[in-house]
């Protein structure tokens, strides 16, 4: 079994989420999802997500090609998360290409595209521009 883990906040759920984790879940059989803590989510990007953790959570389990999903709380743990849920492959979005090269002494480390003109920020602006 090829075991396939992937991390992200996936606040906003939007189609270029659903796309990147049904082709991460192609990777392998098995697709684990390390999803950021609200608190997590607050210092990398410097606000609360729009949806609490506990709902990004529910909506990503209710997913057939989602196996299984954690609580990231530390960026700095990433090593111990893919070797704790034993991952053959690390798939990220390409606009961290590089980024996690670090681990591929450990799992093989694939860049995806990301869906053009498709952001979870973006999307948060326009709503807020239009009130």
């Amino acid at each position: 079994m090829r075991r396939i883990i992937t991390f992200g906040t996936f606040d906003v759920l939007h189609v270029g989420h659903v796309r990147i984790l049904q082709r991460a879940k192609a990777h392998g059989d098995h697709l684990t999802v390390g999803l950021s803590s609200d608190e997590l989510n607050f210092s990398k990007k410097g606000r609360e997500p729009v949806y609490p953790y506990s709902s990004r959570y529910e909506i990503l389990t209710s997913m057939r090609f989602v196996d299984n999903v954690f609580m990231e709380e530390s960026l700095e743990e990433k090593r111990n998360y893919i070797i704790h849920h034993r991952a053959d492959i690390l798939v990220m979005g390409n606009d961290w290409e590089g980024k996690f090269d670090e681990f591929m002494d450990i799992c093989q480390v694939v860049y995806l595209p990301r869906t053009p003109s498709i952001s979870t920020t973006e999307i948060i602006e326009v709503i807020k521009d239009s009130h």
